[in-house]
């Protein structure tokens, strides 16, 4: 089985995506993005190894999540092991969001992205922005980053579909 390189691991949050989530954070980000919430992430080294099963035990130890959030770092620079997890979550019926510093079109262009890309409900995407910061906006942090219904997106390749918040 595939292993997670992991920064963190939240048992149940509110705040990074709807309803009650296990959220997971990924271990190295290329982006680099000045004013990162979780620039200690960005580094590519050994943090916290664990494999898919056991991440799945743990999720499976909490029957009333209603999904998992992939965040980093970037989860798209580990997307064979974060892609077995997700198609593993999706068929628990587990809503899966994932946060990028990576374009939907560059992640639908990319073959090996793809391999988590086809199993995310939600993506939120871009590079974080500082001069574009705004801490109002619900679950992302600037005006650039994009929230997609992934699975819409798929069917309509190349046009995204945005799922409308407010602000």
């Amino acid at each position: 089985m595939d292993k997670l390189n992991l920064g963190g691991i939240i048992k149940e949050s509110i705040v990074d995506g709807p309803g009650i989530r296990f959220v997971l954070f990924a271990q190295g980000c290329r982006h680099n993005c000045p004013g990162c919430f979780n620039q200690e992430l960005q580094a590519f080294r050994e943090n916290a190894i664990y494999t898919v099963s056991q991440v799945l035990d743990m999720i499976d130890a909490l029957p009333h999540l209603d999904g998992i959030t992939l965040s980093g770092g970037d989860p798209f620079e580990q997307a064979d092991a974060f892609g077995e997890l997700a198609k593993a979550c999706r068929s628990r019926r587990l809503n899966i969001w994932a946060y990028t510093g990576y374009t939907f079109e560059e992640l639908i262009a990319d073959p090996e992205y793809r391999i988590l890309l086809e199993e995310i409900d939600v993506l939120v995407d871009g590079p974080f922005l500082f001069e574009e910061k705004d801490p109002l906006l619900p679950f992302r942090g600037s005006r650039n980053q994009r929230i997609i219904d992934v699975q819409s997106s798929l069917l309509s390749a190349p046009n995204v579909r945005l799922i409308r918040t407010t602000n």
